[in-house]
């Protein structure tokens, strides 16, 4: 069975920002993880935990062991 991967990121995005990711201006978003890695992944990635304010919080990224997103989900409150 395959093993996956976990990073935890913080992000702040407000809604505006987002918007830039749904027009087409951007198309990858890069954060810090919590290990301090910087890391870089699509902007749709986040399309599942968008609210009316953008996207804010801690969040955990699985990925398979060909670095294949899996799932996103918020941590904590």
């Amino acid at each position: 069975m395959a093993k996956s991967r976990t990073l935890r990121i913080a992000l702040n995005i407000p809604a505006y920002e987002i918007q830039q990711y749904y027009e087409g201006v951007a198309s990858n978003v890069a954060a810090t993880a919590a290990d301090g890695r910087t890391v870089r992944f699509p902007a749709s990635i986040l399309r599942s935990v968008v609210t009316r304010e953008g996207v804010y919080g801690e969040f955990e990224l699985a990925f398979d062991e060909h670095n294949k997103f899996l799932s996103i989900r918020r941590i904590g409150d």
